[in-house]
């Protein structure tokens, strides 16, 4: 009888504790406040994304078992071997850092289904592979041991989950609504959801301060899914319940909700103006691959040039915009050494010219670029950068700036520009006095003092 009574407050715990979830609010604050949480990603406008799984041993990048309609038993092979035996966090945090970057998201689950992290809820993860330690635990401690925020990407979709129902993304996906019905009949996606929910839990309880959490994505629609399929809104409630403090990105198809996202996420292209929802500016941050993959991809050579890749970066923040770039480790654990030629020409140029890009933001519309520049602002210096991505030899016209202007140098060097007023016609232009020869930099800045 005993025993029956606790079985029963216990119960009644359990089920009292599920209602005060989903009646708890996502929490409400001003733009002040939203703003105030969201500083230390705004101000650090460069960021690393690590798109690393079984995937990287195919090395035919991540959504390789999508893309040859593998099933579970034909992907197991890469999760028998996987054993990255020259993975060093610490080497990577430290190149993270060289190349200017202040935060890193890693995905812990990709839509492969396998978690590089110790989770209770499957056995499909990385310690019960030949490597058998718990990655995220690793990447978490060395990345922060560095100084950079840390973050993860967790997979809405799961391409080897028992329960995640058939979908028009899935490798198994189909045409006909009676295949879907036919491979369907047994899969349970509340279960799935619940999955969901432990594991975000996990990530968001077993490791600390975590600054940053990537979902992805939500495809509604015949075939797809969307918000109702994942429980986004007591998902997110939960995220932010563990971790307050957290940035969250816009993909749980929680747009029209109030706090149910922090930031909107372009993926692989430039954005033409800073980006507006219902008319007003928003925090955003594009992410990029280095060429066309997130995952590591051994043929593929389709690489953007250091030149290109400083450009995104400078283009973003001179939209309001930061920059999330990615790296696709090999299967050994290691950065692909194109990679590496990147991110050390970037940190050579982050080196001298980061002012232009910590704190910055897009330049009050009184400014004018020159052409072939691109212009960054900071607030609280009141400095004005104007970043020379075609060098004009020997002189440069700022328009309409000769009673805004009280001092031009190089950013690299400290070395002073000189200027003259213009002509009696244009005389509130400034012209720029610049050597003829490009400064050892692959992107000259000049750093303008405001009066």
């Amino acid at each position: 009888m005993k025993t029956k009574n606790l079985l029963i407050l216990l119960l009644t715990a359990l089920l009292l504790i599920g209602s005060q979830l989903s009646q708890a609010q996502l929490p409400k604050e001003t733009e002040a406040q939203k703003a105030q949480r969201l500083k230390w990603w705004t101000d650090a406008r460069f960021g690393m994304f690590i798109h690393w799984g079984l995937y990287a041993l195919p090395a035919r990048q991540e959504w390789v078992k999508n893309v040859e309609r593998m099933n579970n038993d034909q992907y197991q092979k890469y999760f028998d071997v996987f054993n990255p035996d020259m993975f060093d966090p610490h080497e990577w945090a430290k190149m993270a850092k060289a190349a200017g970057m202040k935060y890193v998201v890693l995905t812990s689950k990709h839509h492969e289904g396998f978690c590089m992290f110790d989770s209770k809820f499957t056995d499909y993860k990385v310690t019960n592979t030949p490597y058998g330690k718990d990655i995220v635990k690793e990447y978490v401690e060395a990345f922060r041991a560095e100084g950079l925020k840390v973050g993860f990407y967790y997979s809405l979709l799961d391409w080897h989950h028992p329960d995640y129902t058939i979908d028009n993304y899935h490798p198994l996906g189909q045409t006909s609504d009676t295949a879907y019905a036919r491979l369907n009949k047994g899969r349970d996606m509340s279960k799935y959801r619940e999955y969901i929910k432990n594991q975000v839990r996990e990530l968001l309880t077993n490791y600390g301060e975590i600054s940053i959490i990537w979902f992805d994505f939500s495809f509604p629609g015949k075939n797809g899914k969307g918000h109702d399929d994942w429980d986004s809104e007591n998902l997110l409630k939960m995220a932010r319940s563990l971790q307050p403090g957290i940035i969250v990105d816009d993909r749980l198809d929680l747009k029209d909700v109030e706090g149910g996202w922090d930031f909107v996420s372009p993926e692989q292209y430039k954005e033409a103006k800073w980006p507006e929802v219902n008319g007003k500016r928003v925090p955003w941050e594009t992410c990029q691959t280095f060429s066309g993959s997130w995952g590591y991809y051994r043929d593929e050579y389709s690489w953007k040039s250091s030149a290109q890749l400083l450009e995104l970066l400078i283009e973003s923040v001179s939209k309001g915009g930061n920059l999330l770039l990615n790296v696709g480790p090999t299967a050994r654990g290691v950065f692909d050494i194109r990679a590496q030629d990147r991110l050390k020409a970037m940190g050579e140029w982050m080196k001298f010219n980061n002012r232009s890009i910590y704190g910055c933001t897009q330049a009050p519309p009184e400014f004018t670029a020159p052409a072939n520049t691109l212009l960054t602002y900071n607030p609280v210096t009141k400095r004005l950068y104007i970043h020379l991505l075609s060098y004009p030899m020997g002189s440069l016209t700022l328009t309409n700036m000769g009673d805004k202007i009280k001092y031009v140098q190089f950013l690299h060097d400290a070395s002073e520009i000189k200027f003259s007023a213009g002509t009696d016609a244009n005389k509130n232009n400034l012209n720029l006095e610049l050597p003829i020869p490009k400064p050892p930099t692959e992107i000259p800045v000049l750093e303008v003092f405001l009066k």
